[in-house]
């Protein structure tokens, strides 16, 4: 089993070439293609991210896949907790932190002193291999505040979730090529994106095949909201949950969305 725990602050950027995720095609911004400021492609993302924090950066790249990338800030910020963990071709990067891990590492076996990201990817493949269970409840179930970002070597897929208590704030947009970007630096996510970027949502998980979708109304569509930068641009949409518009096209078990159906190709 190879296991690699990396543990202290950092920031973070994940990139997803468009053949593995499918982002929502209301993140496209036309003024992203009329200005004279152009979404970048990924490598250029990547070495803008590295250049931001010249300290203490890793990067991991699978092929034309994916790239994932973290960089400890200097001098050091403890706002919150960034951990990162990949084990047996399933990485994760976790922003925040859980009030009832310990409760939630015993429920999974695992032992008392194993951090949020290993716990996500445990959860995450049990899940995934041993038996239907609702996808949006595994997420509700987490008790504080968190952000992270899955990628699955194993079956090719991405899946990334945002708390939501508004403790912790992500971003998504769309390179050049039509890749997907996720990251907490704001900074970053301006240069490669362009305008084709917006606030990730708040109590939200998103799968590489399966979209977005709300695990505190996992019953309920979300609705593409306009969303206008501070020169007023209008940028990629925000999306928020329709209470008045019912989702009828998720596999349900009950009430709820089977994991199975709905992490798995």
């Amino acid at each position: 089993m190879f296991i690699l725990h990396i543990f202290f602050t950092l920031k973070m950027l994940a990139i997803f070439h468009k053949e593995l995720a499918h982002p929502p095609q209301e993140l496209n911004s036309p003024a992203s293609y009329s200005s004279t400021k152009k979404p970048k492609i990924p490598e250029e993302t990547l070495r803008e991210f590295l250049s931001h924090h010249p300290h203490h950066t890793f990067s991991l790249t699978f092929g034309h896949d994916a790239v994932l990338a973290y960089a400890r800030p200097y001098p050091p910020s403890y706002i919150h907790q960034r951990l990162f963990c990949g084990i047996d071709g399933i990485y994760c990067v976790f922003l925040g932190g859980l009030n009832n891990l310990w409760s939630l590492n015993k429920q999974y076996g695992l032992a008392k002193c194993s951090k949020e990201a290993m716990f996500v990817i445990e959860a995450y493949r049990t899940l995934r291999d041993r038996g239907p269970y609702p996808a949006d409840q595994v997420v509700k179930d987490l008790d504080g505040s968190f952000g992270f970002v899955v990628y699955d070597t194993k079956v090719g897929s991405v899946f990334a979730a945002l708390g939501s208590d508004g403790g912790v704030k992500l971003y998504w947009g769309i390179g050049a090529d039509g890749s997907i970007l996720i990251s907490d630096d704001l900074d970053v996510m301006k240069e490669g994106c362009a305008k084709s970027f917006a606030p990730f949502p708040p109590g939200c998980m998103f799968h590489s095949e399966r979209g977005l979708m709300s695990f505190e109304y996992p019953l309920n569509k979300l609705k593409a909201m306009p969303w206008i930068d501070s020169e007023g641009t209008m940028c990629g949409a925000k999306f928020k949950v329709d209470k008045y518009a019912r989702v009828n096209s998720i596999p349900r078990v009950g009430s709820q969305a089977n994991w199975m159906e709905w992490v798995q190709h």
